[in-house]
């Protein structure tokens, strides 16, 4: 049995772990938060054009992360190959990695973007209202481009965050909100003497802001004396083969991951306009707000993933118990303070957005649901964050599969079509995957603990 002196030393080893996972993780959820109100803005600004144009916003931006998460699956890569390299006090490795994961991304973004503008060509045969589907295929067409200097921005952003500097990507994702507001008071609405372009001016204004938000993180990182010692210059020696097969193994399953994920909320929202605009715009209302919860979340997996990352670098097991353990209990008070907000707001929250009254009141009875799943979408992701520190993807890759393609879809399906309980059945259905997914995590994670310390007693 513990003395009660063991005790408060581990109790105060668990604080330092709490607050330092807050200092990493207050940045990035920041940041995140200014990703995600780019969207937010979007979807205010769009919903004053009408039902049709929110509409056609949420289809093409499902659609789109559905094959942008592969790419910023594989950057999130870098975080945590860089972590571990720091952990191990080799800083020539950090820029190494940097470089392969640049040469990576580069030739990654491209392969995107074609299927990204692919995808456009295909958006008439989902099934969907005509304007919706127009709509919806000219805008997707000019988000493709976006991706390029997307995942230049992602590149180093997740090389700075990977050695802990998780402040300078918040202020370029704070700037480029900016741009954003500015950029769609002029294009979407035609002021300033420019033509009124309605959707598409949100989706040039969103390229637009993503141009200034690459430019800006890569001159930072590249002149910044900073990072001199790491040597992040774009000097390539050689094409490091191992490296690259460490990011694209670990990168890969990790986009497949988020690509598993975000292509369930996608099937959805092209399952919820089966049952009309008013329908999907009240979806998009609620995972808009959802995602607000969700990106502060991600901060906190990301320091997961940062601090799993360090601890392993160091060999160090009983830091990765603790760094796990602080992340887990910080995702979980957060995310109860949210779904408390979701139910006693969940009628005034979707008038931010739109006047319909008929799409408010389907938004407000999907806030509940999302109440529920606020506790089971942090942990997920939480625990999500902790096993990429370890560099263990690919077993919780087939667990995502499961949670979301074998359980949540079908189970929403049946509920939401054969039940008859229209959007509501479907939302169900996602939260019961997202449970799934969270339980099945956290025994991956201390499944794989034990085997690290069994190794580790062998050596």
């Amino acid at each position: 049995m513990r003395s009660v002196v063991e005790k408060n030393i581990l109790r105060g080893t668990l604080k330092d772990h709490i607050w330092e996972t807050i200092k990493l993780a207050i940045p990035v959820s920041i940041g995140q938060l200014g990703h995600i109100m780019l969207g937010v803005v979007d979807s205010f600004m769009v919903g004053k054009l009408g039902a049709e144009p929110l509409a056609a916003a949420a289809l093409a931006n499902g659609l789109f992360f559905l094959i942008m998460v592969l790419g910023i699956g594989m950057s999130h890569a870098i975080t945590a190959l860089v972590a571990i390299a720091r952990g191990e006090k080799n800083k020539e490795k950090c820029g190494v990695i940097l470089r392969q994961g640049l040469l990576v991304n580069v030739l990654f973004s491209i392969v995107l973007t074609v299927v990204t503008f692919g995808a456009a060509q295909l958006v008439t045969y989902l099934n969907q209202d005509y304007q919706v589907a127009e709509l919806t295929k000219s805008y997707l067409e000019i988000l493709s481009i976006s991706i390029f200097p997307f995942m230049l921005f992602q590149t180093y952003r997740q090389f700075v965050e990977g050695l802990s500097h998780t402040k300078p990507p918040m202020y370029v994702a704070l700037l480029s909100n900016i741009v954003n507001v500015s950029g769609n008071w002029v294009l979407i609405f035609g002021n300033l003497g420019f033509p009124a372009l309605g959707l598409n001016g949100a989706g040039y204004t969103t390229l637009l802001t993503r141009i200034f938000m690459s430019l800006l993180m890569m001159s930072f990182v590249l002149k910044s004396s900073r990072y001199k010692e790491f040597n992040p210059s774009l000097k390539f020696r050689k094409i490091d083969w191992d490296i690259i097969k460490n990011i694209v193994n670990l990168g890969l399953p990790s986009g497949l991951m988020y690509s598993m994920e975000v292509g369930v909320f996608a099937l959805a929202a092209i399952i919820i306009g089966w049952l009309g605009s008013a329908a999907l715009a009240a979806h998009q209302i609620a995972i808009n707000l959802a995602s607000i919860s969700y990106m502060v979340v991600l901060g906190i997996s990301a320091a997961a993933t940062i601090r799993v990352g360090n601890a392993l670098g160091r060999k160090n097991i009983s830091e990765v118990k603790l760094a796990g353990k602080a992340s887990i209990i910080l995702g979980l008070l957060f995310m109860s303070f949210t779904g408390i907000i979701f139910v006693i707001f969940n009628k005034e929250l979707p008038q931010l957005y739109i006047n319909d009254s008929h799409v408010v009141a389907l938004a407000s009875s999907l806030l509940y649901i999302a109440a529920l799943f606020q506790l089971s979408d942090g942990v997920q992701a939480v625990v999500m964050g902790m096993l990429k520190g370890l560099t263990d993807v690919k077993i919780p890759m087939i667990i995502t599969f499961v949670a979301y393609w074998i359980i949540a879809l079908p189970t929403g399906y049946v509920l939401g079509f054969t039940l008859k309980l229209d959007i509501v059945g479907i939302w169900l259905g996602l939260f019961l995957g997202l449970t799934t997914a969270a339980i099945l995590f956290l025994f991956r994670f201390y499944h794989k603990l034990k085997k690290i310390e069994f190794s580790q007693d062998d050596v």
